[in-house]
């Protein structure tokens, strides 16, 4: 069985990608999402990096079926760009994607994926679709997150009321753990005083006993 700290550690992670920035049911036209940006955060790729950091896991654990390529470079005066993708309104949404049965015949190594060596820019649409693309240089992670989710017209996920009521017992626990690390830091800090003041004590008595043979 598992203890009940292990436990809410786990549920805490869960809930974590479950929930927050980037929780968005995306509407079935959209076929791909494509992120170019820099590797390092500077010259205008920190909120770039931090969206792909915290939004875009919760957009993958709740659009498993829609891929999401990572390409960055080490060229740091690069554009960081998003684009996304749509099926065009005339194919039928339960219509089998043309993209997806392409992408599907193709051998694993040619197939699309992230890259940390600009080895995946965007490519252009396919005869089906569109693309929306959403300049991401020097902005802030929650304004391409709020561009994003114009453009896509995403639904936000919101937690159920068992959920709400399992962050607050996590809030709740992590609030009363930071009393008891003050409360054991204290003791530490003044055990540790405690033992320098004596140490002290002694040295001294012992100056005095040496100066007075």
């Amino acid at each position: 069985m598992v203890n009940p700290g292990k436990r809410m550690n786990i549920l805490q992670a869960i809930l974590a990608l479950r929930h927050g920035p980037g929780a968005a049911i995306l509407p079935p036209e959209i076929t791909r999402i494509h992120m170019d940006f820099a590797m390092k955060w500077n010259n205008g790729h920190f909120g770039p990096r931090k969206f792909w950091k915290t939004c875009l896991p919760r957009l993958k654990f709740w659009n498993p079926a829609i891929p999401m390529i990572v390409n960055r470079t080490l060229d740091q005066s690069a554009p960081a760009k998003m684009s996304i993708y749509f099926r065009q309104a005339a194919l039928s949404s339960d219509a089998p994607s043309a993209l997806s049965t392409k992408l599907s015949t193709l051998p694993l190594a040619q197939q699309p994926r992230s890259s940390t060596e600009n080895e995946h820019p965007a490519p252009e649409p396919e005869e089906n679709e569109r693309v929306v693309t959403i300049d991401m240089k020097d902005v802030h992670s929650d304004q391409i997150l709020a561009e994003f989710l114009s453009k896509t017209g995403a639904s936000l996920v919101q937690p159920t009321p068992d959920e709400r009521s399992e962050m607050r017992q996590i809030e709740e626990r992590t609030e009363r753990a930071a009393i008891d690390r003050a409360i054991v830091k204290k003791y530490i800090d003044d055990k540790n005083r405690e033992e320098r003041m004596m140490a002290m004590a002694r040295q001294e008595a012992e100056a005095i006993k040496m100066a007075n043979q």
